[in-house]
């Protein structure tokens, strides 16, 4: 995608999305500030994130989702998590076209799982954009991962059903693989690290703008408690947070370690009161402003989510990666890569290899090197400000 001058007509930009927060925060300050430009922004979702949406300024379209996010319950397999999203998409498309048909955006963005809106803007003939939060398929990755999945038992039904309702709804890609892939238009929400043979990715099709953060002033915000001298931050993010036990060995490695102030955050499915006593030198929290934080942390226990992951790089934190589902394990093998994490799988999280793992990060002075320089090449990316900059030049050249 080129960065040519932008002009200023305004321009109906339309996002759509799905309610899993890992996939709605990646992108809600470039909306936010699609908004301030002046442009019209349409953002369809469920009804559960209205209020994120909302807040950016955007006019929220109701699109309700089948998938299960309010419960938190998701399968193991695959391909059931694969018929979750197709089964999303096929009842989204009908409340797209109820909203846009008659109300047609010049550009439309979408998440990776809104296979809906893709289709939706390929029968109206229009342009799009994908907005990813996670890393994007590489020149490889048919061979070394689509292939495997489409042995496992249920493919084959899972993509003759996909295929026909591609040929049912008038989207113009009818190849189930081209059409679950890379548009011609896509940015990667990620730093540049973290995507696996990012030398084989498709630069042409492909930009990586890094995380996109909120550049006005009035961001939120985490006073240090005084005579903090190190901060840790632990967190598995908004989904896989139903780990008491995890929780309770933090507790007891990182409770009351001196010099040290801790910031746990727990999720929604956990209760404090089944944490047992906290230590004084912590503060448990359902949730947290995760980036304030981390720009004042020395350390981060994290689940390896690729948001969280981005943070951290861009915090220039060292990073104990305790990995819960889906691509949360690739990431932290990657974290490991990188010489910025240690990764420790939730059997093996014990108090005593968490503690362990924290001394080793902050007293290896190469690991203090690499997570500064992945810090300014994670920056140098251009975030919220270029990612904008990029849509913009794509909308208004057809607006206008």
């Amino acid at each position: 995608m080129s960065e040519t001058p932008v002009p200023s007509s305004p321009a109906h930009i339309s996002m759509i999305g799905i309610p899993i927060v890992s996939h709605v925060l990646p992108s809600l300050e470039i909306i936010r500030e699609l908004v301030a430009r002046g442009h019209r922004v349409t953002y369809a979702n469920d009804p559960a994130v209205a209020d994120r949406i909302i807040a950016t300024g955007a006019e929220f379209v109701p699109c309700t989702s089948v998938l299960p996010v309010a419960d938190n319950n998701w399968p193991d397999d695959p391909i059931e998590t694969m018929d979750l999203f197709f089964d999303n998409a096929v009842q989204a498309l009908p409340q797209l076209r109820a909203a846009y048909d008659n109300d047609r955006a010049d550009l439309y963005l979408y998440d990776i799982g809104a296979y809906a809106a893709r289709a939706l803007a390929e029968a109206q003939s229009r342009p799009i954009v994908q907005l990813s939060p996670t890393f994007v398929a590489w020149k490889g990755y048919d061979q070394e991962v689509a292939a495997q999945l489409r042995q496992l038992p249920g493919a084959d039904i899972y993509r003759a059903k996909f295929a026909q309702w591609l040929a049912d709804c008038g989207a113009i890609t009818t190849d189930v693989d081209d059409f679950s892939g890379l548009p011609d238009r896509a940015l990667a929400l990620i730093p540049r690290a973290m995507q696996p043979h990012a030398d084989q990715t498709d630069t042409d099709t492909v930009t990586f703008v890094g995380p996109c953060f909120d550049t006005r002033k009035s961001a939120e915000s985490w006073v240090r408690p005084p005579g903090a001298k190190n901060v840790l931050l632990i967190s598995l993010g908004s989904t896989y947070t139903r780990q008491p036990e995890f929780y309770r060995q933090c507790l007891l490695a990182y409770g009351d370690l001196p010099g040290w102030h801790v910031v746990l955050q727990i999720g929604k499915h956990t209760a404090s009161a089944e944490l047992g006593e906290i230590p004084s030198n912590v503060e448990v929290h359902s949730w947290v402003a995760q980036r304030a934080i981390l720009e004042q942390a020395h350390a981060f226990v994290t689940h390896a989510g690729m948001g969280g992951c981005g943070e951290g790089l861009l915090a220039g934190v060292p990073m104990i990666a305790v990995p819960q589902a889906a691509e949360q394990f690739i990431n932290a093998d990657r974290l490991v890569e990188l010489g910025v994490a240690r990764r420790i799988d939730t059997p093996e999280a014990t108090a005593q290899n968490l503690r362990a793992a924290l001394h080793d990060l902050v007293t290896d002075p190469e690991v203090a090197r690499r997570s500064a320089r992945l810090r300014a090449d994670a920056g140098a990316e251009g975030g919220t400000m270029r990612a904008a900059d990029l849509i913009e030049n794509v909308a208004v050249s057809i607006a206008g």
